[in-house]
Formats: structure tokens, sequence, C-alpha cells
């Protein structure tokens, strides 16, 4: 059945019948909905509410909006009616009906009550006109978000928050727990997060929880709860084309619709980009999603479906010296990923009366990853340049044939040797959520409870190969050479491991009013995860495991209200995170891995725990935008974390290989500001951060390309760093700072900028801040948008419109360049001597496009 769906699914993706299978099921949509959803036009802006009120658990369920007793038209196609703060998040884009008091989705609470710095972001937000990606529109509106980049692939980049992790690269300790409609979208195989799988057109709204162990495992710095859109919250038809620089061509179609009580909705999206960087980073994306929904006075039922089928190319960090000389420059390629889901959820939401209601939704998500590396290798001629042996072990092993064969003889003369690395993993996971929400006063006082349990289950099948090949020196293309490393003793033997994890949570949070003025929050979860890997080849014990964790975390907190426009907020909460079992396969500093290509052996790892305080003000001024409204925030965090897991560059083989291990304490505290003023057509925000996030704990670590290494006595070729308790993690920028402003200069056109300032960090594996920064940079962008009529509008984008040069992140690599397999002749790339080496940001680019709505 997994694979039934998968294959289904990219097949529709990816066929040339795509465009029209889309059509018509858009147009099937559009003919369910009523006559009644077309709007009157009218030239003059409405203002939107603000967004007051957010779930507290990650199954928000559907909002059960009872269906009008008549059609409300409304006046403005492009804008929202007000709705009273405690009646909704977001008011229905093109919905039917305008909820009511009695209406009120009981999963919600009013977001002045929570005690942390949440902050909510809606479907307008994601919107073209001002970001080309999901992920540049959270960088450019969430406080305390950066953008890192291990890929240089525009879709598949790293969402850094207060010095922890989402990242879509395979072996990156996550620290951050993503939803999508209360599915916790996390692989199981490495709790990476694939960015590029979410249909940015049908996002209804995303909220940022920063301290709420509610949300399960990897929340240890925080959680993404994303809504996407239905047939009752979206009416209409929409489609969009725009594309511009580095051949960037993107398209999307949505439609929803809504007869009496059943709904329907569905987004469909493609998009290519050629890349900025020389030759390898083009990007394919297919991805839809579909609603179906049904309803009565109390029960809502939704089944959606999120399909994708996406090759992306990487390239990683380049040498300084390189970018000096040509600033889209790669160093070594192919590299590329196929990334494919079926993704099918069901959600059932029942008010058994007033105060009490059941949330619930059931689950399964099939996954697909295949992955090519070209690479450095080990690999050298040996027995007077009769064979092929490795070094993985500062020891000339022979690379050997089919199992039992004899060495691989030396026949590629005087070619300069890289291999080519791949894997492949297959997973399938399924489970759900049951939740129970009640309203009721306990002694005339408001209370909110919410409490649910949940199971998640994963099956992982993973295996990965090496071949030999030989790079071209003009292009550092590596071209294979059919013959495939099997060497056990260096760790690159091919790998067939089957990995299973089950995890289970039982959760509760209760807001309870001590006053109409103070507000307190308590609670917790239980995460039990079970983590058993199988050898499949029968070659590997070492790789065979079980693993248990198993952990209660606690939060409380309150808020008070000075004034009515001014709140004081606190809280502490404590999180978890258990080993993935990518970390668990790859954790024994003696036989270290190719990162996210082979794993060798399994000794165990402790789970992660955080210990989160914080506190702030919160407040607003002014009723509308008429007179002038402002809304501000100023807080300080600090997360503690336990038994931290970080990835370490192993002494042993080339920069390819490394290990994971626990790295006792780290710490990760900061401020946060932000506010936002809008006043008639003027609308501006600013919000600044500081993460310093340093080492608690001494710690040795390996660290064979750093300059400011020591080395080891016993051991010349093992150096090594001695981290001690202050010293800065590296790659977490200290400050980040954004601001915007938009002018409505008339009712039909917008103009707007932004910038974004990230400040200096240090390179990954300079763990004792020795080496130069990663320097600071700053980057303006432009947007415009024009209606030319109530339904037809074009828009124009400019990222990066002084064309600077900087670097999103830097690294170390192993200096000496390529050996050739013939003694006494030259490395290919000797003359790269500075061992640091950087990811280059994007240059100047630019879009327009066109929007037309029906």
């Amino acid at each position: 059945m997994a694979g039934t769906l998968l294959r289904a699914a990219t097949r529709f993706l990816s066929s040339s019948v795509y465009a029209r299978g889309a059509a018509a099921m858009l147009t099937a949509i559009g003919a369910a909905a009523p006559l009644d959803a077309v709007y009157a036009q009218t030239p003059a802006p409405t203002e939107l509410p603000p967004v007051n009120v957010i779930a507290p658990s990650p199954l928000a369920g559907a909002r059960s909006i009872k269906p009008a007793a008549k059609p409300v038209v409304r006046t403005s196609r492009t804008t929202r009616p007000r709705a009273a703060p405690a009646q909704t998040a977001a008011a229905p884009e093109g919905g039917a009906g305008v909820p009511g008091p009695s209406d009120r989705n009981p999963t919600l609470i009013d977001r002045d009550k929570v005690p942390s710095n949440t902050s909510v972001m809606t479907t307008q937000d994601f919107s073209h006109d001002y970001s080309t990606n999901f992920l540049d529109a959270v960088n450019r509106k969430l406080p305390g978000v950066s953008l890192g980049d291990q890929t240089g692939n525009p879709f598949q980049r790293d969402l850094n928050y207060r010095g922890f992790t989402a990242s879509p690269v395979q072996g990156t300790p996550q620290g951050l727990a993503v939803y999508q409609n209360g599915v916790r979208i996390n692989e199981s195989w490495g709790d990476v997060v694939n960015w590029d799988f979410i249909p940015e057109k049908a996002i209804d709204s995303m909220a940022l929880f920063p301290n709420n162990p509610v949300f399960g495992l990897n929340a240890i710095g925080g959680a993404l709860s994303i809504q996407m859109k239905n047939g009752f919250t979206y009416q209409g038809s929409e489609a969009e084309l725009f594309g511009g620089s580095y051949g960037r061509v993107q398209g999307s179609v949505q439609s929803g619709g809504q007869r009496d009580n059943i709904s329907a909705y569905a987004a469909f999206e493609h998009a290519y980009d050629r890349g900025w960087r020389d030759y390898a980073n083009q990007s394919h994306i297919n991805r839809m999603y579909v609603d179906v929904g049904a309803r009565n006075d109390d029960t809502e039922f939704h089944v959606n479906f999120t399909g994708a089928s996406n090759l992306l190319g990487n390239v990683a960090a380049t040498p300084v010296q390189m970018l000096n000389q040509r600033w889209s420059s790669v160093y070594t390629w192919p590299q590329t990923t196929l990334l494919q889901l079926a993704f099918i959820n069901a959600t059932l939401n029942h008010n058994f009366s007033d105060t009490w209601s059941f949330q619930g939704n059931a689950y399964f998500r099939g996954f697909r990853q295949s992955h090519v590396d070209g690479n450095g290798t080990d690999v050298e001629s040996c027995n007077r340049g009769r064979n092929l042996c490795i070094d993985g072990n500062n020891d000339n092993d022979p690379i050997y044939g089919p199992v039992g064969g004899p060495p691989v003889p030396n026949t590629l003369g005087t070619a300069f040797l890289g291999e080519i690395d791949r894997n492949n993993a297959a997973t399938n996971s399924y489970g759900g959520t049951a939740q129970l929400t009640n309203t009721d006063q306990i002694f005339g006082h408001n209370n909110h409870v919410v409490m649910g349990v949940s199971v998640d289950h994963g099956n992982t099948k993973f295996n990965a190969t090496s071949e030999l090949g030989t790079i071209d020196p003009n292009n550092l293309f590596v071209n294979g050479t059919g013959i495939y490393i099997n060497q056990p003793d260096a760790g690159l033997a091919p790998v067939d491991l089957r990995a299973t994890n089950t995890y289970a949570g039982a959760y509760l949070t209760d807001t309870f009013d001590v006053t109409n003025r103070f507000s307190v929050t308590a609670g917790g979860r239980f995460n039990y995860a079970q983590i058993n890997l199988q050898d499949q080849t029968g070659t590997n014990d070492l790789l065979n495991s079980s693993n248990n964790y198993q952990r209660f975390n606690p939060v409380i907190g309150g808020t008070y209200k000075i004034t009515p426009n001014l709140t004081f907020y606190a809280g502490y909460s404590e999180a978890n995170r258990a080993p993935t079992p990518l970390e668990l396969g790859c954790s024994d500093p003696a036989r270290p891995c190719v990162i996210d290509a082979f794993l060798v052996s399994d000794p165990p790892l402790k789970q992660v725990v955080s210990h989160t305080v914080e506190a702030g003000f919160r407040g607003t001024w002014g009723n509308n935008a008429r007179t002038g409204m402002l809304s501000w925030g100023l807080g300080a965090f600090h997360t503690l974390s336990d038994d931290d897991i970080i990835r370490v560059q192993s002494p042993v083989g080339t920069g390819n290989f490394g290990y994971f291990q626990n790295a006792g304490q780290t710490l990760r505290q900061g401020i946060e500001a932000k506010l936002e003023y809008n006043i008639e057509r003027w609308n501006a925000y600013a919000n600044y951060t500081y993460v310093d996030a340093t080492y608690r704990t001494a710690n040795t670590l390996p660290s064979p390309n750093n300059p400011n290494a020591l080395t080891d006595p016993d051991n010349s070729d093992v150096q090594f760093v001695n981290v001690k308790p202050g010293d800065h993690i590296p790659g977490i920028p200290a400050h980040r700072f954004k601001a915007g402003v938009e002018y409505l200069a008339t009712d039909a056109w917008k103009v707007g900028a932004d910038v974004n300032v990230v400040g200096s960090q240090w390179l990954v594996g300079d763990d004792t801040n020795q080496s130069p920064k990663v320097p600071a940079y700053a980057v303006v962008n432009l947007h415009t948008s024009y209606k030319i009529t109530p339904n037809i509008e074009v828009f124009g984008l400019i990222n990066n419109v002084f064309n600077q040069h900087y670097y999103l992140g830097g690294t170390f690599f192993q200096t000496g360049g390529f050996a050739s397999t013939t003694r006494g002749v030259p490395n290919l790339m000797a003359q790269l001597t500075d061992p640091r080496t950087f990811v280059p940001g994007m240059p100047l680019a630019a879009y327009v496009g066109l929007r037309a709505k029906f």
C-alpha cells in the first residue's frame, strides 16, 4: 500500500498530464463553490484584525464554524472581515460564513495568556509579493530566525531559531519540532524537516512556540505548527505565474469551495530554478495538497493529502580562495537529492457540548530519499602501484571486490581520484493523536484544559554504497569508474540497515484565570521513545541495537496584565529529544562514518534535555490603523541543555568522516525585541534578537583541518582542540536584526522594502574560537505590486538590491588537494592553502509575476 500510494503520487506529479489533471480537479472544486462566494469589487483597503488567539497543542483541530443560515456577501475579494479577538485565529480568506461567539474554536486560547513569546504568520505573509519561497517568508517576518545553508539550494536551507536548528540535511542535530495539521513532520530517520514538501499556497497559518514541551520530541528549542487551508476557510480560485533570475519559473493554482456542509480544496505547485552556482544546484519542484471536508453543527471531518516529487541539486561550501576568483564556483560535484512524499492525514473535531470537545487525527507518511554526492577520497595506489588501497584508518588497507574476491588492481593510471557516495532511505511512518479539550469554569474562573495521547511509528530501510571515481581537473566533476569501495575496516563497506522507531506521548496543559488579569499555565508531557537498529547484511553486528528513552517534561508559567494594554509573562519548561537512528548508527569515535552515507557501529548516546526560562513584556497602543496602532514585545530567554548531541569531524581519513557524541551541557540565552506600527497607508516593523550560545562543559574534540588545532604527541596524524566552558558554539550568529516598511501609494499600488542583518559567527569546527569569524552581513530587498483590476495583480521583487557578497556560513576543509594514483604526479588543487571554506550568499536577483483570482 505504501509503495503504491507513493508511486501513484509521484507519477501524477511528474507526468506531462500534471497540469491537465490539476486544472480538471480545480474546475470541479470551483463548480462546487456557491455563487455568493463571488465578491463585489471596491478599491478601498480593509484593515486585517490582529491574530490574537493560538492553539496550545499540536492538534489545533478544524474550526467548527457553524454553516451560515444564509449567504454573507463581503465587500472585498482580498480582505477579511473583522473578528472578535477570542473567536478565530484568522477569518476565512474566502469563506461564506462569519463566525459568531457561539462558534468559537474550543482548542484556541488568548495569545496574551501564553507565558512565552509566541509568533503567528497568516497566509498573506507567505505571499510571493514579499518572498519567493516558504523559508524566505519565515526569515523575513519571524523574530529570532535566521537561515543557514549547507546545500546551496534555496529550497533546502536550515532554519535556526534561538541557536537551535530544523534542517533538511541528514546528520544535522535537530532542535525544533515541526507540525503540519497536527502531525509531526520531522522525518523518522534523522528528524530532518524537508521544507520543499510544504505547498506554500496551501498554508493558512503558522505559529511559533518557543517554550512548550506539549509539542513532544525535538521541541528543545521550540516548535512550528502549520495549519493548511480547506474548502471552509478558502473559497474561490487563483492562478499565479512568476519567474526571473537564474532561470526561475514557478506556477501555482489553488481552488476551494463549499456546498452546504461539504468542502473541497486543492493546490498544485511547480517550480524550476537553474540555480546561480556553477553546474549543480538546479531545482525541480512538484507538489500538491488536497483536502475534502464535511461538517455539521457539532462535528467536522477532513481527509487531506500532500504529495511531492522534487529533484534538488546541491553544492557544498567552497574554499575561500576559489570564491575570491569566482563567486559562483563549486568544489566537487555532482550532488543531487531526490525527495518523494505521499502523506495522507484524517482529522476529526467533535463538540460534545459547549465546553467539551474531541480532536483527533490518524496519518500515513511515505518518504523516499536518494542522495548522490561527489567527494574526495582516501583511496590511493599501494603495493608499488599494483593495487588500490584506502587510508581511512591511517593504514593502507586494500579495497576488496565482491565478497571473498581479491584486492582491486590499479587500472586508473594517473587519474585524480574521488568517490561518489550514494544512499537511499525509504521510510513508512504512521500514527495518530487523540485529544480532549474542556473550557468549564472552575469556582467561577475561566479555565482551559487540553489533554491528549499520541503514538508515532516509523520503519526505515537505509542502504549506501561508495563508487570510486575520477575527478575532472577542469571542473572538479567526479566520474564513476564502476569500482565500488568495500573496505569494512575503514567504515566503507556497503550498508543495508533497517531501523524502527516508536514514539509515544501523553500530555496535559491547563490555563487557569486566577483573576481577570492573572492567568497561570501548568502541565507537562511524558515521552517514550524506542529505537531499534538491525543490520541486514549479516556482516556488521555492531549496528544491531535496541534503545529506549523516556522522560516527563513539565511546564509552568503565568501572565499578568499590568494594564489592559501591557502584559508581563514568565515561564519555565523542560523538553527532550532522543538520538535519531542516524546518530545512533554513527556514534563510535573508533569507527567514524561518512556522514549521511555510511553507518558502522552503535554505542549508546544519551537523550538531550533542555531547561528553558523566559520572561518579558508585551503590549499594544492604539485601536486602529487610522489613528495609529503599535504592538511591541521585549523578553529574555535562557535554555540550558544537558547531554547535547553534536557532530564532530573524525581525525581518521578525509574531512568526509565524522561521528556524533554527547557534549555535556550547552547554553543558549539572549534577548528578543520586536515592534510593529500601522497608520493609514503605512506599515512598518523591526525586531532584534541576541543569542549567546556557549559550551558549559569542557571537551576534547578532534579537529583535523583546524589551523589552530593541537597535535597528539602519541599520534602525529591526530589533531584536537580543548573546549573550555564559555567557548562559543560555532555556526550560531549572535545578532539578528530585521526591519521593513510598506506604503500603499494608491488603492491599487503598494511598495515596500526590508533589510535583514545577521551578525558574525564562528566557523563550524572552530569550537575554541581562534580563527576569524564568518563576517556579518546585511541584505536589502524591495517589493511592489499593482492591481490592474481587483482580481488581476502584477508583482515584482528584487532580492539583495546592492548585490552584496556575503557568506551564510563556513567551516574548514583538508588542504593539499586530491592525490593521484601514480606517485610523483602533483596533487590536483594543491594550490588551495587556506583551510577556510564558505557557503556564499545569492547575488542580486529579480522576479516578476502575475496573479489572477476568480
